[in-house]
């Protein structure tokens, strides 16, 4: 059960920009913040050619 004598302590990381332009910061990230994704580039390229597989064939002219 929560406890209202200890109130939660996580806080979002920095961030930089305004509005729509608002980011994380980059460098005031860090693996504790869940920043690292080392299958992230080989997900990429298999999203890339799942993407060109199921692209219809260009009709003739």
């Amino acid at each position: 059960m929560h406890n209202p004598r200890k109130p939660g302590t996580a806080n979002p990381p920095l961030t930089l920009g305004e509005g729509c332009t608002s980011r994380y910061d980059p460098d005031a990230l860090s693996e504790e913040d869940g920043t690292e994704f080392p299958g992230a580039a080989q997900l990429w390229a298999d999203l890339q050619v799942s993407a060109e597989q199921t692209e219809d064939p260009p009709e003739p002219a």
